[in-house]
């Protein structure tokens, strides 16, 4: 809901919005709330606030600003900000209860990963000493502040996100970064703040107000980005539209073993079941989900580890197709066995799933049949079909790796190992494989003209492997067994060899990886088909 400001002479400036779900309605601050102004990642988070779902409070910079962004600076400074200090009882860097933020992205239409995110805004040496006070969890602190150190370098300052994930590498050894303790990520934060002065030319901003403003002035400015501009190109975006920014009260997924971060949907968005299809990553934060650089498991794993906050989320998600009659992505942080949501958005899906959510969303009531004709009125039979490795395809009695799958499937192609070498041989007529280390969505170009993508790290639910199931591309991350040598243009999978240029087939319906060319064949969803069709003639009688 709108919060009240403290004064009700202050004037509440334009294309500003407050969103505190633990505040009752004295007047609107966002009379023209909606989603063109606010966005629409922001505007899905004011209805679920005002449904009474657990949202942390949130001041919106809205999509005005995009095309006028020194007008914001003042009104946050003196109205919006202390708005969202009151609704939180915290004050951006007060050494005592210190306001930690988040700065996200939200434009009115969704374009997952393509714009830039910012966590634990408000973390410098003058405020570290409160949020330990405040958390009594110093492995929290450090944890969190050396984060905020190697994302601002690379959002903000530009510098390769390399040069904080190699420091990351010499002090792990192999081991998980949730194993290090509070000492280690103390020594690593300190570590981080010396290669961003010696990179940066300057030193960290200790300036908490300067770290805000320059937060949102690095997401307002990746508006333009050039995965922004491609993915704006490809779906028919306007660039005029804009996007706004979303400023809210941090919650902390990596405090501990009963916390944790993740992004699911509600139904399965390769098939349409309609079973929660979740990544989760324990003590964690939500970067490390969607960033495409960390694997994660899957629902059982925060189903074990934290029932009550497992038992939350299956109620909370039921809220949300009830809120916004869709089957929904959404993000969620879980804070000391406490469940709080992020984000919810309508989910990108194949096809097949498209058809089958439709269906089922009309047969549960929560759709009407027009709505289901106008969602599958472009979906034909053979749209409904899923390729399939052959009977008689001779396939290899061992595939040469597995990896969790994103999009259901098959391909075969030869392998790429950038996008420079993925634009070249496809646009010379080749299938190609585009295989990265990581799930980034820096690679859109090159997934556009892939017939699928194999990534050594990454999570079912990141970024990039959302948008290759938009682009209906196969789609596996997490090879654990996949190693890439970039001086040599080869790789090597389990015990197998390969060069770039050699073939591998991609079995996303099953996480198999296969050398070779195999034969696939087309398979049909005969009951999706005769219940589209069902619908489609009760219409028309």
């Amino acid at each position: 809901m709108n919060a009240p400001l403290s004064t009700q002479a202050t004037v509440w400036p334009d294309h500003f919005y407050l969103i505190d779900s633990s505040r009752t309605l004295e007047h609107s601050l966002a009379e023209d709330a909606g989603r063109d102004s606010m966005g629409s990642k922001a505007f899905n988070l004011l209805r679920m606030a005002q449904a009474g779902l657990p949202v942390p409070a949130a001041l919106v910079v809205g999509t005005y600003f995009a095309h006028h962004r020194k007008q914001y600076q003042t009104p946050l400074r003196e109205i919006g900000l202390p708005a969202l200090e009151q609704a939180t009882g915290l004050k951006l860097g007060d050494p005592r209860k210190p306001l930690i933020v988040s700065v996200r992205s939200g434009a009115p239409v969704s374009m997952p990963g393509m714009m830039e995110t910012l966590l634990n805004i408000g973390l410098c040496d003058a405020t570290v000493p409160g949020l330990l006070r405040q958390t009594g969890n110093p492995r929290l602190v450090w944890d969190a502040y050396r984060r905020l150190v190697a994302s601002y370098g690379e959002v903000v300052e530009g510098l390769p996100a390399a040069l904080f994930e190699n420091e990351l590498q010499r002090v792990t050894q192999g081991r998980d970064e949730r194993q290090l303790d509070f000492s280690e990520l103390r020594e690593l934060t300190q570590s981080f703040l010396l290669l961003y002065q010696q990179h940066a030319g300057h030193a960290f901003p200790q300036d908490v107000h300067t770290q805000l403003l320059q937060a949102v002035q690095a997401v307002f400015a990746s508006w333009e980005a050039d995965k922004a501009r491609e993915y704006r190109r490809l779906n028919g975006i306007d660039a005029a539209m804009g996007t706004a920014v979303t400023i809210q009260r941090m919650v902390f997924g990596n405090a501990g073993g009963r916390s944790g971060a993740g992004v699911g949907f509600t139904r399965n968005p390769s098939t349409g079941e309609p079973l929660l299809w979740i990544d989760f990553l324990a003590n964690a934060q939500g970067e490390d989900v969607v960033s495409g650089r960390r694997n994660a498991h899957g629902h059982e794993v925060i189903a074990d580890l934290l029932p009550e906050a497992w038992q939350a989320l299956e109620q909370a998600t039921d809220a949300l197709e009830d809120i916004f009659a869709d089957m929904q992505d959404f993000e969620f942080t879980v804070e000391e066995g406490e469940l709080h949501l992020l984000q919810a958005r309508s989910g990108k899906r194949t096809p097949l799933a498209t058809a089958r959510i439709a269906l089922d969303l009309h047969a549960e009531g929560l759709i009407d049949t027009d709505t289901a004709l106008e969602r599958t009125a472009a979906l034909q039979p053979e749209d409904l079909a899923t390729s399939h490795l052959a009977d008689d395809s001779g396939t290899p009695a061992q595939p040469a790796g597995q990896a969790a799958s994103a999009c259901s499937g098959v391909c075969s192609g030869e392998i790429a190992l950038d996008t420079a070498r993925a634009l070249q041989r496809a646009a010379e007529g080749a299938a190609v494989i585009l295989v990265r280390p990581d799930a980034e969505t820096h690679d859109i170009a090159a997934l556009e003209t892939s017939v699928g993508l194999l990534t050594r790290n990454g999570a079912r639910t990141s970024h990039a492997a959302v948008v290759a199931r938009q682009l209906g591309k196969v789609c596996l991350v997490g090879c654990e067994t996949l190693s890439i040598d970039m001086g040599s243009r080869s790789l090597q999978l389990g015990a197998l060899q390969l060069r770039e240029g050699d073939t591998l087939t991609l079995d996303g319906n099953q996480g198999l990886i296969y050398q070779g060319t195999i034969a696939t064949v087309k398979q049909p969803d005969p009951q999706v088909i005769a219940r589209l069709q069902a619908l489609r003639e009760q219409q028309s009688a």
